[in-house]
């Protein structure tokens, strides 16, 4: 390997007697160097704007969720809850209603998720439910954008549910609807949930919840956040722990499960936009073929004497891939280098600013070394098989 790895060395900084085949060579791997560069630079980008999401989402969500296997609601009593509201990787625990109601706001209708939730929740979200004596309510963004709910104006929300225990008047329907109007305090950003026929999402107080659906110490979900410093493989032992305790009768849903619908669009969208760059590596590394079998003919001569030497075909073989594959290997070398560099500058001085109004300056940039690594492979393997077309064609 040491001989053709050698002379396919000097082939590719000798100067050839077509000066051509230096610049096609040149021109793939200044391709390649770019398009090396450009995935680490995109993929950390789309890292940054998910970690973004992330964030953002983390203000209402929680870390865990536990909600029954079957049915809606549950009591969370027994020595499993013991043990669970002791437990020192539970910084907090919170007690969590959840069911479709009909609000009316200002003239406009919709059927929404309501979310009732208690004091603890309000404490770790920073969730404006009461001003005093005022009950309040904090709805998605979404949702004040369609009915044009506005936190500055003095018009309610007005909440009906329908009676639990299916007592309805045939003379006055409307006298077994649950009643309760609140004022929206802040506008926030929650999450969209899967439930059909809901658009848009309000927390409430846990208390008001329980009076819309008649329920008293029962619960749709307790929500657990970490204590600080949880490492990662802390928390894993502590799901496995909680689900072994819980049994088959509940289910414990991390954040991935919460938004499971989220998070898959957010990974489809960076494996297409990883495949879309690696295609255009793809055309880029063309250019290889067209050097690489330019550079064959040229060295006709040369592969007599290699052969009247005594080597064999396969060996030659392995000259000419080696030096289509050193020529993308020399530019995804400078491009993991490259988009590296640029990665690290923008990601601590902020060097590109965001345009317009956002929520960062600049556009936010988070390096992983599985991005690196697998532009970095992706690079190499296309490199491989253009290296290996010129020969399979002859």
């Amino acid at each position: 390997m040491r001989l053709p790895l050698y002379i396919a060395g000097r082939y590719l900084f000798a100067k050839k007697s077509h000066g051509v085949i230096n610049i096609i060579s040149g021109i793939s791997a200044a391709g390649m160097a770019l398009g090396t560069a450009a995935l680490i630079l995109v993929l950390s980008v789309f890292n940054g704007f998910n970690g973004i999401i992330e964030k953002n989402l983390s203000a209402v969500e929680a870390d865990l969720r536990i909600v029954p296997a079957e049915g809606k609601v549950f009591t969370p009593e027994g020595p499993v809850f013991d043990w669970l509201y002791d437990a020192p990787e539970a910084a907090s625990l919170s007690s969590v209603i959840a069911d479709k109601v009909f609000i009316s706001y200002d003239g406009k209708q919709s059927v929404v998720n309501a979310k009732g939730v208690d004091e603890i929740y309000t404490e770790e979200t920073g969730a404006e439910l009461t001003r005093g004596d005022l009950q309040l309510a904090v709805v998605s963004s979404d949702l004040a954008w369609r009915l044009g709910i506005n936190p500055k104006f003095l018009s309610p929300l007005e909440i009906w549910y329908p009676d639990r225990t299916g007592h309805i008047s045939p003379s006055n329907p409307a006298a077994s609807l649950h009643t309760a109007e609140l004022y929206p305090s802040k506008v926030m950003d929650i999450p969209h949930t899967s439930d059909a026929g809901a658009e848009g999402t309000m927390i409430i107080p846990i208390g008001v919840m329980r009076s819309l659906t008649g329920y008293s110490s029962e619960v749709s979900a307790v929500e657990i956040r970490y204590a600080d410093g949880l490492t990662a493989r802390q928390q894993r032992r502590f799901v496995k722990a909680l689900r072994s305790q819980l049994g088959a009768d509940f289910t414990v849903q991390d954040r991935y499960m919460q938004d499971e619908a989220l998070y898959k669009m957010m990974r489809y969208e960076k494996a297409a936009i990883f495949l879309i760059l690696l295609f255009i590596v793809i055309i880029v590394a063309l250019n290889i073929f067209g050097s690489l079998s330019m550079l064959i003919i040229e060295k006709q001569e040369d592969m007599e004497t290699l052969r009247a030497m005594g080597a064999s075909d396969q060996l030659i073989r392995k000259v000419f891939v080696l030096e289509g594959w050193l020529i993308s290997l020399l530019g995804m070398a400078v491009g993991v280098v490259l988009g590296v560099g640029l990665a690290l500058l923008q990601q601590h001085f902020g060097l590109v600013k965001m345009p317009g109004n956002f929520v960062v300056d600049a556009y936010p940039v988070v390096l992983r070394f599985t991005d690196v690594l697998l532009s970095a492979a992706g690079v190499a393997l296309i490199g491989l098989v253009v290296a290996l077309a010129p020969l399979r064609s002859r």
